[in-house]
């Protein structure tokens, strides 16, 4: 049987907010499988942004085990976490999180950096990345010459670059219009079907129907974990 790329066993997360433990996350079991794309719901406080920044190694659980590739977080340090973000997750953030006065290129070659790769093979790869975007003449543009919708293609060739084993989108259509949105879950599936895991956290119901698995919070726990019964296919450009 193949491991699965995520795996939660009763992960908790508390924080002490007015004298009061308030319970975040709260004894939530579950897997993800190499491959899939899952849409992450909830309302705001239902917990799934803490789930996220744990799954994400932003954070750290309060109880319960956390395994990421078979590697069980709890036990790594600070630096051994960013490590792991940087070689196996790629994120996309709903603002993008791109460097404002930086070419796309040297954007998406920003994590390289981090993982040591040279100088000519970064650029190479980033640039490689920005082609597969379909942004092969905005290369040398900075976030304020390009558009919404290339700033987010941006961040996904960022967030390739490093052949991560899991794409973790945190509202990643949510300051787009409905075209360009469409657009982006486009990209996502066509990545999903090419064999890389989607894990998307949205509000919106429409767009967590591009996924192929919905998990819904309430409360801190899982509320609902079941297949998408009308999934929706885009077309990416």
């Amino acid at each position: 049987m193949t491991t699965p790329l995520l795996e939660t066993h009763n992960l908790v997360k508390d924080y002490a907010i007015g004298g009061e433990i308030v319970h975040a996350v709260n004894n939530v079991s579950l897997s993800i499988s190499r491959g899939e794309f899952v849409a992450i719901m909830g309302a705001s406080g239902s917990g799934k942004s803490t789930f996220m920044n744990m799954i994400g190694c932003l954070d750290i659980p309060t109880s319960g085990t956390l395994l990421l590739d078979g590697i069980d977080t709890k036990s790594l340090d600070s630096d051994a976490l960013a490590e792991i973000r940087n070689r196996k997750i790629g994120f996309v953030f709903q603002q993008f999180n791109l460097l404002a006065r930086t070419s796309a290129l040297d954007n998406v070659a920003v994590p390289l950096i981090y993982a040591g790769v040279g100088y000519t093979e970064r650029r190479a790869r980033a640039q490689d990345r920005l082609e597969a975007m379909g942004l092969a003449n905005r290369l040398q543009n900075t976030p304020a010459k390009l558009s919404g919708g290339q700033q987010q293609r941006v961040a996904i060739a960022r967030a390739l670059v490093t052949d991560p084993l899991m794409l973790l989108a945190d509202e990643p259509t949510g300051a787009l219009d409905t075209q360009t949105s469409l657009d982006i879950m486009g990209i996502f599936q066509k990545l999903n079907d090419d064999g890389i895991t989607v894990v998307l956290v949205t509000h919106e119901p429409d767009i967590a129907e591009y996924a192929a698995r919905r998990i819904v919070f309430r409360d801190g726990q899982v509320i609902e974990d079941a297949g998408v019964k009308s999934r929706r296919r885009a077309s990416a450009e």
